[in-house]
């Protein structure tokens, strides 16, 4: 069940992603489908989570590295999973009205539920790599919500900032884990929680807590890397209601939580994340008094909060620990609904600048009364939630034992917030509800439609609720997620809204006046409307970024000048350095320590004479590009036949199809480039290039000689030995791709696909100069068109044949994806580009995904069987008329290789072939 949660949301982004044709009502039924789905899945697993059980399931992945697809679900994850998925549900509602006719609801939907996937495979993972993992997904797909309107400047600018720090952070976090992992051994989040002692007494705690503290403090917009999220502001409203409220900046609070039992417990944690907190809670909370747009307010005010609730995880105490997590709730409940609320302001307004607002309790009775009784909650108002997190918290920092100086900081602190937190509060509803106004609006403000204002209703009712009945309401839950914490450290505690006349009590009225009196203070003391506030942070990192790009420019300039001859040779000449440094003690004794050569029988002299032949051809004639060309492809062709002397079928087969594909794609390249390329009449630059080849070509042939004469008794015997009876597979060649090293096959169709893309995005709006371009088309050349319709099947038929075979037999995924990319190559030579669409009209974009999603889905099916990620099975299946067909698990992921293979090749093939066109197009136009 564990893996059906995490799965909704991925699968459903990719139905949305795939709708393209589907209506706007239709994207947000998919997308409201997860949250429904998954609360219901939740729902199910409520009894077990609520008796104090912890659900698990392991799958092996990469066991050798300690990463398991473990996926682990307590009373903290559960909770989370409930707030991620319920206010979730509740922003596809609002996210539906709020999207203009402009927007994408199908963009916008398959990146909304790409991230809610990521947090919920961070808040259920049960293994500290693979939380990890699902960490920078939720930095990837915040990116990409952030800069959704990528037209505006602000977009883009406050997307690159988020991901920057929280990347960064990212990285850090890795590092922490990884010292975690080699101080308990292990990576299991069971097993690292349970280590607490064996953590804080190793000698590496310090840097494994500085890093994994760098990720959450980055992470939940912490002072000083606090400043990334009021610019994160330039995202859609239910983007900021959903990552700023319950979702994005609480993975920090929640790694803070979830890592407490291991991490929490020294003097260095409470003085670094109560330090930290205490700063981030009050620079929050006063740069939110000044700010014009209700949602820079909401975001500085969101920075305050995540530092009350970072101070409360550093005060490490058992009820400060409950506080914490009491205020993440309160906190997404009414911090959500005020960002809906400005949404709708926005919305219906045409601006969020409080300095033309004002009165619109007037004209939207309705959302002002919910937008205030939001307020209040945030401010700590009696009767509403956050009123008793925040006495929590004022008790907390009046508990303080053993460290008297760092109570009397902490509880000065807690009051100024309590002071603070009414200023702005108040400054909210006053300059929005209250007041006069509006003023110079370009429209009537009136009230949304009425599903758009559930989602606000909904929470700001959960305010009250909660506020007022909060043991018969969260209470339940409170426990649940404090359990799941702390385990057995869980203390015993009850909610309740009246505890007498306490300390607490007083400090929460007196943050009540001193936040009015400091509010209405300031009003008379200076122009709220003609303040102006500076992020010094942004205008540092700005200053980072343009000292990067002016580096990365000069850098371009020196290096990458448009010269390919430079650029060659700085490649080649770094691969010489880092390649041969090592080299220089031992190559000739290596050599000394071979076996004698085998004498070469007379064919191979022949190939090896056509392959030099053909090799010194190439540089002679490289001036004149067709001929080069033909002369490099007798190159390829000499190569293969040499594979073929060498009983290497399968890298024979590869060596040729790759031969002809690429000569064929460079051939069409070639329409772009002029007949002659420039000599250099530079004799030491020649001089320079002879050197540099002769060294490169001799020190391969070193390295390729060794190893042809190194013993037989290499781990090539051991594939031998394992490839039948482990992976199902005669083919050693194919079975070492798909099984034994599937890991890096996948990584090297992945970055085929990208070079296709890449080729695919550098060419798409291609704009040549006439005298770039070969004047006229290419001739047709004087043969059949029909031949093309006889290859097609004929092609298809073998690569199918090969595709089978290719784990028993020369073939494979490889071989066959460019074998049935032979006749559409050779129709787009014959026919051109235009016939070949019309023919097909193949999506090779989407064809790239589908194969990647193959090759995984191929890997992920080996844990329904229990065995870890990418492990073969067997199949022996008796078809009528073919007979006896085996197959292996390992076909899927072939056929994902398939499909890599034959869609990158012609989306590179199709983008070159139709260059000419679409600029004619462009023309005519």
């Amino acid at each position: 069940m564990l893996e059906l949660l995490l799965a909704l949301p991925f699968v459903l982004a990719l139905v949305v992603a795939l709708s393209a044709n589907a209506s706007r009502r239709t994207h947000a039924w998919l997308a409201g489908l997860v949250p429904l789905l998954g609360l219901t899945l939740l729902g199910l697993l409520a009894g077990d989570v609520f008796d104090g059980s912890i659900l698990k399931t392991q799958y092996a992945w990469i066991p050798e590295a300690g990463l398991d697809f473990s996926l682990r679900v307590d009373g903290l994850a559960w909770t989370f999973a409930l707030l991620v998925l319920g206010i979730g549900g509740l922003v596809v509602l609002y996210g539906h009205y709020y999207l203009s006719a402009k927007d994408s609801p199908r963009r916008f939907f398959t990146y909304l539920l790409l991230f809610m996937g990521a947090m919920l495979g961070m808040v259920i993972a049960g293994n500290l790599l693979l939380l990890a993992v699902f960490w920078e997904l939720t930095s990837i797909s915040s990116f990409l919500l952030i800069g959704f309107w990528s037209h505006r400047q602000d977009a883009r600018q406050g997307a690159r900032m988020a991901l920057t720090i929280t990347g960064m952070g990212g990285l850090a976090l890795l590092g922490g884990v990884l010292l975690i992992g080699r101080i308990v051994g292990s990576y299991d989040l069971d097993t690292v929680l349970a280590s607490g002692e064996l953590i804080r007494a190793s000698h590496l705690y310090p840097w494994a807590l500085g890093l994994v503290l760098l990720g959450i403090f980055t992470k939940s917009a912490q002072f000083p890397f606090h400043f990334w999220l009021p610019h994160a502001m330039a995202a859609p409203t239910p983007v900021s209601a959903y990552l700023h409220s319950a979702t994005m900046v609480k993975a920090g609070v929640f790694l803070l939580a979830r890592l407490h039992p291991a991490l929490a417990g020294s003097e260095l944690f409470f003085y670094v994340v109560t330090s930290v907190g205490a700063a981030t809670l009050l620079v929050g909370a006063w740069f939110a008094i000044f700010q014009h747009d209700l949602k820079g307010l909401l975001a500085y005010s969101t920075i305050s909060h995540l530092g009350l609730i970072t101070l409360l995880f550093g005060l490490s105490t058992e009820m400060a620990v409950v506080a914490g997590l009491f205020h993440i709730l309160n906190h997404a409940m009414f911090k959500a609904s005020l960002f809906m609320a400005a949404g709708i302001i926005d919305h219906e307004c045409g601006t969020r600048d409080m300095r033309r607002l004002g009165n619109l309790r007037r004209l939207m009775p309705a959302t002002s009364l919910l937008a205030i009784v939001a307020s209040l909650a945030m401010a700590g108002i009696p009767l509403l939630n956050g009123f008793l997190s925040k006495e929590m918290f004022f008790a907390e920092a009046l508990e303080i034992g053993g460290h008297g100086t760092m109570r009397t900081i902490v509880s000065i602190a807690a009051l100024l917030a309590g002071v603070f937190g009414i200023a702005y509060s108040l400054r909210f509803v006053h300059d929005t509800f209250f007041g006069k106004g509006p003023r110079a609006l370009d429209v009537v403000p009136h009230e949304p439609p009425r599903w758009m204002r559930i989602p606000v209703g909904v929470l700001a009712i959960l305010c009250v609720v909660v506020g007022i009945v909060p043991a018969l309401t969260i209470g339940p839950l409170l426990h649940t997620m404090v359990r799941g914490t702390l385990g057995a450290a869980a203390p015993e505690f009850s909610l309740s809204v009246w505890h007498g006349i306490n300390l607490p009590l007083l400090m929460s009225i007196a943050s009540v006046v001193l936040g009015v009196a400091l509010y209405f203070g300031l009003r008379r003391l200076l122009d709220f409307h003609a303040v102006v506030t500076r992020s010094i942070g942004r205008n540092v990192f700005q200053l980072n970024v343009e000292a990067l790009f002016a580096l990365a420019r000069r850098f371009t300039a020196r290096v990458a000048n448009g010269s390919l001859q430079r650029s060659l040779f700085l490649m080649i000449a770094i691969a010489l350095l880092l390649a041969g440094t090592p080299m220089l003690g031992g190559t000739f004794e290596l050599l000394a320590t071979l076996g004698r050569p085998q004498p070469l029988p007379v064919v191979g002299w022949v190939l090896w004479a056509v392959l030099v032949a053909a090799t010194i051809g190439t540089v002679v004639v490289h001036g004149k590009r067709l001929t080069a060309l033909i002369v490099i492809g007798a190159v390829g062709l000499a190569v293969s036949l040499i594979f073929v002397h060498l009983s290497a079928p399968d890298l024979a087969l590869t060596q040729l199809l790759v031969e002809m594909v690429t000569i064929a794609l460079m051939m069409m390249a070639l329409n772009y480039l002029p007949k002659q390329s420039k000599v250099s009449r530079r004799p030491l630059r020649k001089a320079r290039d002879i050197a540099i080849a002769g060294v490169a070509g001799g020190g391969l042939a070193v390295l390729a000689y060794a190893m042809m004469m190194s013993p037989a008794d290499t781990i090539s015997s051991e594939l031998l030995v394992r490839s039948l009876p482990e992976a199902y597979g005669r083919n050693v060649v194919n079975v070492i791709l798909v099984d034994f090293r599937g890991f890096d096959t996948f990584g090297e169709i992945a970055v085929f696909g990208i070079a296709a893309l890449v080729v695919h995005a550098l060419l798409r709006w291609a704009r040549l100069k006439p005298d770039e371009v070969i004047p006229g088309p290419p001739a047709q050349l004087p043969i059949a068109a029909d031949l093309t319709q006889l290859l097609f099947p004929l092609a298809l038929t073998v690569s199918i044949y090969l595709f089978l075979r290719g784990h028993n037999a020369p073939g494979g995924g490889f071989i066959a994806g460019l074998v049935f990319a032979v006749p559409v190559l050779v129709k787009y030579v014959l026919q051109g580009a235009r016939a070949v669409e019309a023919t097909f009209g193949f999506d090779y974009l989407r064809g790239i995904a589908i194969g990647l999603l193959l090759a995984v889905l191929g890997g992920v099916g080996s844990w329904w069987f229990g065995v870890p990620f990418m492990t073969s099975g067997h199949l022996d299946l008796d078809v009528p008329l073919i007979g006896l067909l085996p197959l292996a698990s390992a076909l899927v992921f072939d056929t994902g290789v398939y499909v890599v293979v034959f869609a990158g090749t012609l989306l590179m093939l199709s983008t070159m072939g139709t260059v000419k066109h679409r600029q004619a197009a462009e023309e005519a136009r």
